[in-house]
Formats: structure tokens, sequence, C-alpha cells
């Protein structure tokens, strides 16, 4: 049997990796400035994560979510400590994608509706029920018939206003900072416009943090940069450290009900080790300090960089946006300079999504290696 080729793929495999370091079959090391799509938020193999995981795995690594699982309890309230949202209640899956079917599924029992607003180039998931990508990529947009959504331009308030008053909106999905779109953000003045009218005509504001949250922007969640509170916030990616796992933060004021929701594997005990150990890692290592910091270094670096038009993003969430496609620029950094970075739907965009314990001597060396391929790179 072959492999489905749906995937583009570096001819390099991984087989070690420590912190923000990633080592090849041929012991070849490169320095990992993506994290698996910020997947990997405390740095690969933590001795810590490494410890919890075993130390779990030797005991119970799953079973069904119809018996008490006291870990769950202890991921939810270090959650609800670190994220601030301690009042809120947590669904939990195994990915973004479901997270993100699960909050859409959530607002349309809570409302009685379900036509979804959500904004040019989020991106939401790959599943039939959620929201993916553009609204004009047949490739990413894989929404049934059934499913109505409508798509609008960021920072047009205007235009939301328009929809939500014809009273069949559910939902409205938004990222605070757009991942695979290329990094673009409402402004502070839009989202809490958008609040307001989310709050007076019944719709339920889903914030989309599966890519910029767990402190990734240097706050726990991007949007509280905006001072704005979400009925229902969905998380995964840097959750597990690169264990699958998923969920939803939901308001006090959205009521549970038996059987509104289900999942096989969400919040097994093992997911939930991980997932309980990477809180603890990013509290006691400071990492959401760690990101705001460095972060501003990287964009003070980088923007000095003959041919970057623009960084983009927050914390450790960026992008590098050049006046050319990046696609080559990728590959000589991978195989000739050793570093991993993004693309994304904007292909002039370099996406940069690091570990959050990426320190300052590593930006040195990413920064070094990029002005090295961009001298060399033919196209400039």
């Amino acid at each position: 049997m072959k492999l489905f080729d749906v995937y583009p793929l570096y001819n390099v495999e991984p087989v070690n990796a420590y912190n923000c370091i990633v080592v090849d079959k041929d012991g070849t090391e490169y320095l990992d400035m993506y994290g698996g799509h910020a997947v990997i938020s405390i740095g690969h193999s933590h001795p810590h994560y490494i410890k919890k995981i075993k130390e779990q795995i030797e005991k119970i690594g799953f079973y069904s979510n119809a018996v008490q699982n006291s870990i769950q309890t202890k991921l939810a309230e270090k959650l609800g400590q670190l994220s601030g949202y301690s009042n809120y209640q947590l669904f939990l899956c195994n990915s973004g994608a479901e997270a993100n079917e699960n909050a859409l599924k959530l607002a349309s029992f809570f409302t009685g509706k379900s036509r979804i607003v959500a904004f040019h180039n989020g991106f939401h998931g790959r599943t039939s029920a959620a929201v993916a990508a553009t609204d004009n990529s047949k490739i990413n947009s894989p929404l049934n018939s059934q499913q109505s959504v409508s798509f609008l331009p960021l920072n047009q308030i205007e235009l939301v206003k328009t929809e939500l008053e014809k009273g069949d909106v559910c939902a409205v999905i938004i990222e605070p900072i757009q991942g695979v779109g290329g990094l673009d953000e409402g402004t502070t003045d839009f989202f809490k416009a958008l609040e307001i009218l989310c709050k007076k005509h019944n719709v339920v504001l889903i914030l989309d943090e599966v890519q910029s949250g767990y402190g990734r922007s240097g706050k726990f969640f991007a949007h509280q940069y905006h001072g704005i509170t979400p009925d229902i916030i969905s998380v995964a990616k840097g959750m597990g450290n690169g264990f699958p796992i998923g969920g939803i933060l939901i308001a006090p004021h959205i009521p549970a009900l038996h059987g509104m929701l289900g999942t096989t594997f969400g919040g097994n005990h093992l997911a939930c080790a991980a997932a309980l150990s990477v809180l603890e890692v990013i509290e006691t290592e400071n990492l959401m300090d760690n990101a705001r910091i460095t972060g501003e270094y990287f964009i003070s670096q980088a923007s000095t960089i003959p041919g970057v038009q623009k960084v983009k993003g927050r914390g450790l969430m960026l992008g590098l946006e050049f006046d050319f496609e990046v696609s080559e620029l990728r590959k000589k950094m991978i195989y000739e300079k050793h570093v991993f970075t993004g693309g994304a739907m904007n292909k002039k965009l370099l996406r940069i999504l690091p570990p959050l314990t990426i320190r300052k001597k590593e930006i040195d060396q990413f920064i070094n290696a990029l002005q090295g391929a961009l001298v060399e790179i033919p196209i400039i």
C-alpha cells in the first residue's frame, strides 16, 4: 500500500529532536523555526513532558469518557488559572478542526440558528462541519451543501452588522491572528465592535486560538490584546506539544446537556497528562514572557534585512513578507542552511513559529542563515 499523496514532502526524515533542534536520519541538525505548524510549544523532548508521559503510560493511557478522569479536572483547573478563564467550562477533543466543529455545533444548539459568519483567509479546519480556509478555494473549503457560511473581509464591521441583522446567524468565528491565511488580524476597534454586535443579536462569538493560543502571542490568548471576552475559545496545536489534543473553552452562560457533544478519544488520560505538563512548563519557565521578549527581538532584527517588506504577527507567531514567492527560499533554507520555516496561502510570506523556548542565540542563527540565503538565491 502507498501513502495517499496529498502533502508535498521535503526530502528530510527527522528521527530525533531536542528543544529547537531537529536531527535527521543522517545526523544533520536543523534549527526548527516552524514547530510543525505551531505545535511544539515547550520545545522538543522537554524532560518534564517526557517524564509525565512515561509516568502516565505505565498506569493507563486511555479509557472512555463514561468514567471519571481526575487528570481532566487538573488540566481544566490549570488551564483556567493560566488563561484567566477559570469560570469557563472545558470540552476536550483531538484536534483543532474537531474543536471548531464542536464549537459551531454548540453555537447552533445554543441559539437555534445555523448560519455562520467567517472571514476571508481564515482557516478553521478541514472537516465537513468546520469552516475551512477561504471562500474561493474548493480544495481548502470542504463545506457541504447544507451549510451556510458568509465570508466577509476583516475590519469591515458594517458588513458584519448587515449579516447579523438578518437574524439567522448562530456564530461568528474568527482567528485573532490568521495562521494559514497570512498573519493578518483585526483591529482592537473591530474586535470590540464585533463583541457588542454578537451580544446584541444573540450570536456566539468564537475565537479560534488553535494556532495563536497557549502563550504564542506573548499573552495566553491573542484576543486578550483586544480586551474582549468570547463565548467560546478553540484550542489545539501547542496544547499537547505534539500529542494530539484539542478543546473548547465555553462561557458559563452556555449550558451543558448530556449527549450534546461526544468524542471517543478526546480527553484520554495520556493526552491530558501531556497537556497538563505543557501548562506546567509554560508557567514555571515563564514562556509567555519569553515569547513576547524574543518575538520583539526577532522583529527588531528581521526588520533590518534587505528584501523583507514587512514583519507580521505578535510574539512568536510571526511572518516575513517579501516581494517574491518564497518557495525557493524555503528550499534553500532547509537544504542548504538547515533551517525549518513555514509557508502560507500568501505565497510571499515566510512563517516563523518556533518553540516558545527559543532564545536570542537561535534567532541570531536564523537571521544569519536567512541573510545568507537571500544573497545566494537567484531570484533576488
